[in-house]
């Protein structure tokens, strides 16, 4: 969330990072919310001081035998009491009413972001390996079909579209990739690893800013105890995100304790609001899969050094199952709600013949922090800072599937299974020889 007294120092720099993000002007409106709550909170004070004054006047009164003149004042503290009752209601829903259009006010970019209205003005940052070229290289729906273990048919009746049924070596070298990565980033690239609650309440989805803007792209629950009146809503995760970096909100850190590095493989579930029509065969987009999620929270001067750390971090995966990719950094219009700026990974996928993504790796500044109070107190410093968030997949484990079955599907209709791999397949080398 922005701070208001950022945007009413420079509320240009606002309109022009929203306008690179393709959203309306909105600082003139923050400002003009923000102007009525200080005008109430000055009429609050001097309601407050005249109560004040008022009741020293009363002992004084009394003292000089005026009981009339005490009376009076008696009646008029009551009456600023039952104003400044209201006017305290009132200025907890101006406050709200600011937090929330805060709230709705997407990050700012970068100034190294590229600008642009949507994927078509990102740009490519580098490439590694070389691409499969083939007109008639089959996707890995085809493939898992034809090896009878991906079934769509099963899934749909148990749960509709977008679900998948893996069986037998399939879900086995799912699960190998999932296993592979929280190895690779918990012993090589020091992330701790956590097993986090994959239902979690309102305040952890505003704290990573899923909430309040995309409540449609995630799916509510409620929890019901013997106490009807006490019934929570809870959210499935649409990524770990979401969780691990929650684990900081409401906290001051010590400088010293940065950077915090945390990794997890859980299921994610996104309801893919408008995306009809997208990707509508196959694992590509699906309602329900897993990945691993790398959330680093850091200090202020650190962060951009961790997001590239972050990205390599991801790259890594890719690197060791010998996929090919390449990493672009998104446009203005084309990066997330709360990013600063992302970069994208896409592994190539020979049955497309074109790169998709698998990872997204965001900076996201402090934006993230103001939502969830989280902060830390630097060295020599009384005044606590907020803290910087990132966040990055470590990769999507059922797109990682994918790309190994396309890119590693031979003549026969057999998949060799990648080396690293294979100590995590007991020794497997190919699934449906």
């Amino acid at each position: 969330m922005l701070d208001i007294t950022w945007i009413r120092q420079d509320p240009q720099a606002l309109d022009r990072a929203l306008a690179d993000r393709g959203a309306a002007p909105a600082a003139q409106r923050l400002i003009d919310l923000d102007d009525e709550r200080r005008a109430h909170i000055r009429q609050l004070q001097e309601a407050q001081n005249a109560r004040n004054q008022a009741s020293k006047q009363i002992g004084k009164a009394k003292a000089s035998g005026d009981e009339a003149a005490a009376q009076n004042l008696i009646d008029e503290v009551a009456k600023l009491k039952s104003a400044i009752q209201e006017g305290e209601a009132q200025e907890r829903s101006l406050e709200e009413a600011l937090r929330t259009a805060l709230a709705e006010i997407p990050n700012v970019p970068l100034p190294d972001v590229p600008v642009g209205p949507d994927e078509a003005a990102n740009v490519e940052l580098r490439l590694f390996g070389d691409p499969m070229l083939s007109d008639s290289a089959p996707e890995h729906f085809e493939i898992g079909e034809a090896l009878g273990l991906m079934d769509f048919e099963s899934a749909a009746k148990l749960s509709g579209s977008r679900f998948v049924v893996l069986k037998g070596q399939l879900a086995r070298l799912e699960r190998a990739l999932g296993q592979f990565m929280l190895d690779l980033h918990t012993t090589e690239h020091g992330y701790t690893e956590v097993a986090p609650p994959i239902l979690v309440r309102d305040d952890a989805l505003f704290g990573t800013a899923q909430l309040p803007k995309f409540a449609e792209d995630s799916y509510a629950t409620a929890a019901v105890d013997d106490d009807e009146a006490s019934a929570a809503r809870l959210w499935l995760i649409p990524t770990a995100e979401v969780p691990l970096t929650n684990l900081v909100r409401e906290t001051i850190l010590d400088e010293a304790e940065l950077p915090l590095r945390f990794t997890a493989l859980t299921p994610c579930f996104r309801s893919e609001a408008g995306s009809a029509g997208r990707d509508t065969r196959g694992m590509l987009r699906q309602h329900q899969f897993n990945k691993v999620e790398l959330v680093s929270i850091t200090s202020q001067q650190a962060s951009l050094e961790e997001h590239e750390r972050m990205t390599a971090c991801a790259e890594t995966v890719l690197k060791k199952l010998g996929l090919p990719y390449r990493v672009v950094v998104l446009s203005t219009g084309d990066m997330g709600f709360a990013a600063r700026r992302t970069y994208d990974i896409e592994v190539w996928l020979p049955g497309q013949g074109a790169y998709r993504e698998i990872s997204s790796c965001s900076v996201c500044g402090d934006f993230q922090a103001r939502r969830m109070n989280a902060r830390y107190r630097a060295e020599g410093e009384k005044q606590p800072r907020f803290v910087h968030t990132l966040n990055g997949s470590g990769v999507a484990v059922g797109r990682a599937l994918i790309a190994v079955m396309e890119n590693y599907r031979n003549d026969d209709g057999s998949i060799t299974v990648p080396d690293v791999l294979r100590r995590y397949m007991g020794g497997m080398e190919r699934i449906g020889a």
